[in-house]
């Protein structure tokens, strides 16, 4: 590489052995230089850096007061954000950086209404984001409340209208046996399956389930030791409702327990380097599982579903089922025992006609 005798010069090779120059003079900003030293290109743009590099302003990135960057930084420095639960908080400050980055000159004193719906409006093609974006609008609208830089919401009453589906689909009875032959007792993802459709919990709740959860009973430094089915109950606070709950452990559960969790590990269901799962990873994880034994379409929510379907099939309550699962609307797990109650009403309808005939 020739020698650079200009002053201000910075002179680099890339990853891919190209000689790359930069005038960099304190206060002004970075130029590229384009060429080598001593062509005219690079001579020409040397002379106009020299001469007419603009300085950096000082401070003309600062935050401004009132702006909404200025209640995001609030926010995430605030109470609430700290109390969210350790999950939730990096989705909400992934969206809240997205905010900042679109809209955070805007002054949140001056903010309308009319403002936010074009903001969810250009969200229109991903309803999901544009729901989780409207939440997290609310809730630096709410800090500048509480601060008193405004009185209204021009949030409130504004809804984003989700796409009618199923959700995560429910796991069938003919998936959970292809699982079950897939993975014999002793496997992880036989203990993982198990765990999620003998607990109904969510996944962030199944990764932490370990023998210090398990009451009522002897725990051997080996096993779980379960003389009898529901000799055992499994005690948790679920994350997402912060629902104390008390759930029996089934002969199919402890079978699977006693196979397959580490004894010398605080969780049941760890990961490849010994550690405990994270909700998402291990989500991750047993899609992978469900793929290699040829089961699509489904996931470990599904089988959350799944062990809600079964009990709404056995007879049970909402208000049963819900001490299992942990739901806080009843009006949610009174979908189940409709869609049971169905189930259960035509083949009764059938039956009739086969014996009228």
């Amino acid at each position: 590489m020739a020698k650079v005798e200009c002053g201000f010069i910075k002179a680099y090779l890339d990853r891919h052995g190209k000689p790359r120059h930069y005038f960099r003079k304190k206060g002004c900003k970075s130029v590229t230089l384009p060429g080598l030293p001593g062509s005219e290109e690079f001579n020409r743009a040397y002379e106009q850096a020299l001469a007419g590099a603009p300085r950096v302003e000082i401070a003309a990135r600062q935050t401004r007061a009132g702006s909404i960057n200025a209640m995001i930084v609030g926010y995430l420095g605030s109470a609430a954000f700290a109390g969210l639960a350790v999950e939730t908080k990096p989705t909400y400050r992934r969206i809240l950086e997205g905010i900042r980055r679109e809209h955070g000159d805007m002054s949140v004193a001056t903010l309308q209404r009319k403002h936010v719906v074009q903001m969810l409006d250009a969200r229109k093609d991903t309803p999901g984001a544009a729901r989780s974006f409207l939440k997290c609008m609310r809730l630096i609208i709410q800090y500048a409340i509480n601060i008193g830089l405004r009185q209204d919401d021009p949030t409130a009453g504004l809804r984003v209208k989700q796409p009618k589906t199923g959700g995560h689909p429910t796991w069938s009875e003919e998936n959970i046996a292809a699982f079950r032959a897939a993975y014999p007792i002793g496997t992880k993802p036989r203990l993982a399956m198990e765990l999620l459709l003998g607990t109904a919990l969510r996944c962030c709740d199944v990764v932490k389930l370990g023998r210090g959860h398990v009451r009522d009973g002897v725990i051997s430094i080996t096993k779980v030791i379960l003389p009898a089915e529901l000799a055992k109950v499994i005690s948790i606070t679920a994350q997402k409702t912060n629902t104390a709950l008390t759930i029996p452990i089934t002969a199919e559960l402890a079978e699977a327990i006693n196979a397959a969790a580490p004894s010398e590990h605080v969780t049941f269901l760890i990961n490849e380097r010994g550690r405990s799962f994270s909700a998402k990873k291990f989500g991750e994880w047993f899609s992978e599982q469900c793929r290699r034994a040829g089961i699509t379409g489904v996931s470990a929510h599904g089988l959350r579903k799944a062990a809600c379907r079964r009990l709404a099939e056995a007879g049970c309550t909402a208000p049963e089922i819900a001490a299992i699962s942990g739901h806080a609307s009843l009006a949610e797990v009174q979908r189940y025992i409709a869609a049971a109650d169905r189930t259960r009403l035509a083949r009764n309808a059938m039956a009739k006609v086969r014996a009228g005939r």
